[in-house]
């Protein structure tokens, strides 16, 4: 068994629509966006992670850069196999000559079917792992923020990730309700290419459409600290020329209403299904934001003034959910709710 040991990795994986996370020895080694370039003659794959998405949208013919997972779950098989082989190499830089069994904790959505799960199973398991154990997002979420999911008690997560959200109310070590909506970063992107479509006359790329939501997201139109308008460059539909055009915050939390209506209305609904114990447990604790779409501005004000409660953004929510894996890793035998 030692020997086994000494040969076996163990890394823990959050496979996320927009980013993969990789954890190795208590550290996050591998930090990339979820995204492959292939050869289109020859299908080799020519880069992964913040290669491949320099490249997005400026491709020619012959590269083609494909996301392999949409709304959390895998949406090109093949691509996720070399995703997760690409970034397995990237934790142990090439070094190593020959591939040692790897033990994987991978996240998965909790809204998931059973064949979208075999899906993220049999990629892993091709990618090289010999030990498969998945975990449930919010699950992951809530350890990941420190809170002890053992205990008795209620806790509300809400992580809003790039393609889907999700919401669960967790206790005893389990996910009592939850709502899995197909909301997430990618359809905020979305809103932003529509709207400067539709307000400015401009087509710009998914790309510039996530750049403008970093710089200037909001989901409140006043905000206390507002941040500086953003110059946006793209191409004017009327003459076809490249132009330039400055968009203000307040704008952005106007295209962006609807979606943030969506995970509201998501919220509410957990909220109408949890046990009343339960309940009274959320009222004393508050609702815990992870996730990217957590650093959005005003979000956690505009939730707290929707459900009442109080609403805490975890930190660094964009690591949380792979914090929680990692920590899940070390614990197999312990915790009941990893799934072989």
């Amino acid at each position: 068994m030692g020997l086994f040991n000494w040969f076996t990795q163990e890394v823990a994986i959050d496979l996320g629509t927009a980013n993969t996370l990789i954890i190795h020895n208590d550290k996050v080694v591998v930090d990339e966006p979820s995204i492959v370039a292939f050869d289109r003659t020859t299908n080799k794959v020519i880069a992964i992670g913040r290669q491949a998405m320099q490249m997005e949208g400026k491709t020619h013919d012959n590269i083609k850069t494909v996301r392999p997972l949409r709304d959390g779950v895998i949406a090109d098989f093949t691509a996720a196999e070399h995703l997760i082989r690409g970034m397995v190499k990237l934790v142990t830089n090439g070094k190593s000559w020959f591939f040692p069994s790897l033990r994987m904790v991978v996240c998965i959505p909790s809204g998931i079917t059973e064949v979208e799960k075999r899906a993220v199973r049999d990629s892993a398991e091709i990618a090289g792992a010999k030990e498969v154990y998945l975990i449930h997002e919010p699950m992951a979420a809530a350890v990941g923020i420190g809170i002890d999911v053992e205990e008795p008690v209620g806790n509300m997560i809400i992580d809003i990730g790039g393609g889907t959200t999700e919401i669960a109310v967790i206790a005893l070590s389990g996910i009592v309700c939850d709502q899995s909506i197909r909301v997430g970063g990618d359809n905020f992107d979305s809103d932003i290419v529509q709207y400067i479509r539709r307000q400015h006359n401009i087509m710009i790329g998914d790309r510039t459409a996530e750049k403008i939501k970093i710089e200037v997201g909001a989901a409140l139109p006043e905000l206390t600290d507002p941040p500086a308008d953003f110059a946006v460059q793209g191409r004017d539909l009327m003459t076809g020329i490249p132009k330039q055009i400055t968009v203000s915050y307040t704008e952005i939390a106007h295209c962006l209403d609807k979606s943030i209506s969506k995970i509201e209305e998501a919220i509410l609904k957990a909220l109408e299904i949890t046990p009343p114990e339960l309940s009274a447990d959320i009222y004393q604790t508050g609702i815990y934001l992870t996730g990217g779409g957590a650093l959005l501005r005003g979000l956690d004000k505009r939730l707290q003034a929707k459900t009442k409660l109080p609403i805490h953004v975890a930190e660094d929510p964009l690591r949380a959910v792979v914090r929680g894996t990692g920590i899940a890793l070390k614990n197999i035998g312990r915790f009941k709710f990893l799934m072989q």
